[in-house]
């Protein structure tokens, strides 16, 4: 078993063992031994900085394809946007960390009102008593946390994000006491023990409020961030809180759902999926994608491409644009299910969409004529493309192909959250949508890598997609050939002859 799967278990059997009727769990998580060192974090550089946002005023233009609002944060800033508190704009961080996320308004407020009907905060002392940050700990403290060796630092007297107190009355059971206590009290603002902001009811009964957690017979304040607060505030938030606080079951089936989404999102496909408690019910975020035909005549199908008048160019880029959404971090994306030919993909700057249609047109028929999947027709038009390539450099190669992709349906596929998976640079096809900053080098080494590709892999790629013309817009920009379209090494041999001195001429190059 791995450490992944016993982490969220042990979260779901916590949520079992407070009164909430899952939806299901599945094994199948794989352990990493050390942190992804190709993860962009941001262009900060700094903890909390704010250099995310293109415009600050509008949250939407949060850098893609991060979600966090701030570099150090797992979601949104609990005390306010800047650590301001205003629940209005606070809502506004919250929509758009929650939709690049992949859930929508009800989702949202299902888990903030689940997540905060159990458990509590913590910020009951002193924040200069913490030591430095986990990660700059010593290393005999690495991996405990944020250390307070000034204090206890524990019970009544933790101190980690700094608010301090409980969102409800019995925050050990999975109960409507969020909405009981949001819903029907006024709230001013205050300042935690440890100085951080949040809200407070402004009257309470005594019998109302959680218990201390050490003493049972003191009672505690209770307390909401501006995220809770924007629950209230917000006017959809708020008929979606007011729906779910007169229908619990309504509010413990979406909660138990978009839990289960929300561990389970990163594990791909639902094949990939281990176990007894494995929902039988398919989920469209799952990405389903039926299975494809197997039985047509793969010789046929080669020959019809062959035939068909499309450049080598048009196939393997259209097959390249097609497969180069995988990512091996969630493994989302790639060839299978050909939605490439569907919102929003079709329409990606990066897929070219009048080429990508010109393509698709030629392809489509000869899938439907030989029974065959387009998802499996666009990758096996890449294959014939190289295998033409190959040939017009002397070789003769067949490269290797496996059928059985199947094409998904726009009702099988969640439209907007493909939105994260569009690529904004492919140094393969030597291409940026605009500047960043992150160098373009370390943008292809993060398609690479989520490419599962190796450095090996990636080098003869890009070598190879140069000179075959698969250059984004066709440019010339490091073709480094005059036989462009047939697979030679001119690439590597002119890119290594030190009788050519190379100098930057500015982007794309």
């Amino acid at each position: 078993m791995s450490w992944a799967d016993l982490i969220i278990l042990a979260g779901t059997v916590a949520y079992e063992s407070m009164g909430l009727k899952t939806f299901g769990f599945a094994f199948g998580r794989k352990d990493i031994w050390a942190p992804e060192k190709d993860t962009y974090w941001g262009s900060e550089k700094e903890w909390l900085g704010a250099a995310r946002y293109a415009e600050g005023d509008k949250r939407e233009s949060l850098e893609n394809p991060l979600a966090a609002v701030q570099m150090g944060l797992i979601y949104v800033n609990p005390e306010g946007v800047g650590g301001k508190p205003d629940p209005m704009r606070t809502a506004q961080d919250v929509r758009e960390t929650f939709a690049r996320m992949a859930m929508n308004d009800e989702e949202t407020v299902a888990l903030t009102a689940g997540g905060h009907t159990v458990g509590k905060t913590h910020g009951n002392g002193q924040a200069a008593n913490l030591g430095p940050e986990p990660e700059a700990a010593e290393v005999e403290d690495q991996g405990l946390g944020w250390m307070n060796k000034t204090s206890r630092g524990i019970g009544r007297d933790t101190v980690t994000s700094g608010i301090e107190g409980a969102w409800t009355a019995h925050p050990t059971r999975f109960d409507m006491g969020y909405f009981e206590m949001l819903l029907g009290h006024e709230w001013e603002l205050k300042k935690s023990p440890a100085g951080a902001w949040q809200w407070m009811p402004v009257d309470i009964a005594e019998e109302d409020m959680p218990v201390d957690v050490e003493d049972p017979s003191i009672r505690c304040m209770p307390i909401m961030t501006d995220a809770d607060m924007a629950m209230k505030v917000d006017p959809v938030y708020r008929e979606i809180m007011e729906r779910f606080a007169r229908d619990p079951a309504a509010f413990q089936d979406a909660f138990a759902r978009a839990w289960f989404k929300l561990t389970h999102r990163d594990m791909g496909p639902k094949a990939r999926y281990v176990g007894p408690d494995v929902p039988v019910e398919d989920l469209i975020w799952q990405d389903p994608v039926p299975q494809g035909p197997t039985s047509y005549d793969i010789g046929h199908v080669r020959a019809r491409i062959a035939a068909s008048g499309l450049t080598t160019a048009e196939m393997v880029a259209t097959a390249w644009d097609s497969a180069r959404t995988f990512r091996g971090s969630d493994m989302r994306g790639g060839a299978n299910g050909a939605r490439i030919r569907l919102a929003p993909q079709k329409d990606w700057e990066g897929n070219e969409p009048a080429r990508l249609q010109k393509v698709l047109a030629v392809l489509e028929p000869i899938a439907g004529e030989a029974g065959a999947s387009l998802a499996d027709v666009i990758v096996l038009a890449g294959n014939v493309g190289i295998e033409q390539a190959a040939r017009a450099a002397g070789v003769e190669i067949a490269v290797p192909f496996s059928p059985g992709r199947g094409d998904a349906s726009a009702e099988m596929a969640d439209a907007g959250s493909f939105d994260a998976l569009e690529p904004l640079a492919d140094g393969f096809r030597n291409w940026l949508k605009k500047d960043y900053a992150v160098s373009a080098e370390e943008m292809l080494l993060d398609r690479t890598q989520l490419l599962g590709l190796s450095a090996h892999e990636m080098t003869v790629l890009v070598g190879g997609m140069r000179v075959l013309g698969t250059n984004h817009g066709g440019t010339r920009h490091g073709v480094f050939t005059d036989r462009e379209g047939a697979l030679t090494n001119d690439f590597f041999v002119n890119l290594t002859d030190m009788a050519n001195a190379w100098v930057p001429t500015g982007r794309n190059t």
